[in-house]
């Protein structure tokens, strides 16, 4: 795959389809799950070695689902999640992560920058304290150097920087995809959630083996917004999940608002959103934007990230150039 025109010719997949679009081409949210469970089955079935993106959080969680769903619909096998550990998580993000892929009995790829993971180790660092460059691999510097061409001798352990995210996050998700071969990612991104992401299609090629292991991006809820993603939620992935949940869209209202004989174990939905959270980054740089669940918040009248640090929202155009997602 020495160019971009040699990514697979097996594949027959449209890079145009949604090209223009936004959500409100998509009216109500029976019109949003068709288009998502054509365009998973679409991925399922085109690729040879496709894995789910998941972070343990909404969008990836729904998109895992609709996948779950394709994938029993049509006898297909289940592909691997891909995890991306870039060290700072929620612990109760953490441990939701591990009882669904439990739960659900997935197959995990922990994707991880052993490298830096093992200095901060090593020297017992905290976020924000310095990695000094020279301390690293020659692949990692690699991409500092030459890649990012950051040019200071250390950087700040944090998640939500422009190098500290590119090699936690970006180089251990390529890392991840050229060991396991992965040909097709299916990622929960979506059209209303950064302007960065506005301009993306169902089929996004990254093909420049110059950047990224050749694959292809394949996003079946650009279509959804906030409200929709807690919609489907409530409406059809927890009542479906979960045993004896009302099944007509009942949303708690907080912790104390389950119904009975239910419990926040037995919901997918991480606790950090009952919390309050309406977004989950780093437990460092992101905080809470209410005291009411994410999905009893102003959507419509508030930032869905303004609780994420915004030096590295900033950046998402050059850093999705690089391999983010």
């Amino acid at each position: 795959m020495s160019e971009a025109t040699d990514f697979p010719d097996y594949l027959d997949v449209d890079y145009e389809d949604g090209e223009g679009e936004d959500p409100e081409d998509y009216p109500g949210i029976e019109s949003k799950m068709e288009k998502a469970l054509d365009v998973t089955a679409r991925g399922l079935q085109e690729y040879e070695n496709p894995a789910v993106m998941w972070t343990g959080g909404k969008d990836s969680t729904l998109t895992l689902y609709f996948v779950k769903e394709v994938a029993e619909q049509y006898d297909l096998e289940m592909p691997p999640v891909v995890f991306i550990d870039h060290f700072q998580h929620f612990d109760e993000l953490m441990e939701f992560v591990e009882r669904w892929a439990e739960e659900w009995d997935l197959e995990v790829i922990w994707a991880r920058n052993e490298d830096v993971g093992d200095y901060v180790d090593e020297h017992g660092l905290d976020p924000g304290d310095p990695i000094p460059v020279d301390e690293l691999s020659e692949h990692n510097q690699h991409h500092i150097r030459e890649i990012l061409e950051y040019e200071d001798d250390e950087f700040p352990f944090l998640l939500d920087t422009y190098v500290g995210n590119h090699l936690l996050k970006t180089v251990a998700l390529n890392d991840a995809l050229e060991e396991h071969d992965i040909d097709g990612v299916i990622s929960g991104i979506r059209w209303d959630e950064q302007e960065a992401r506005a301009d993306e299609t169902f089929f996004s090629p990254r093909h420049d083996p110059d950047i990224y292991p050749p694959h292809d991006r394949v996003q079946p809820i650009l279509q959804f917004d906030e409200a929709d993603v807690w919609e489907a939620y409530w409406y059809y992935l927890v009542p479906e999940t979960v045993e004896d949940f009302p099944d007509e869209g009942y949303m708690p209202e907080d912790f104390d608002d389950i119904p009975e004989g239910v419990t926040i174990e037995d919901i997918p939905i991480s606790p950090k959103y009952f919390e309050g959270f309406r977004s989950l980054g780093s437990e460092v740089s992101t905080e809470k934007s209410d005291e009411v669940p994410a999905w009893r918040q102003d959507l419509e009248g508030t930032t869905e990230r303004a609780g994420r640090a915004q030096d590295k929202e900033d950046l998402m155009e050059r850093l999705r150039d690089l391999g983010y997602m």
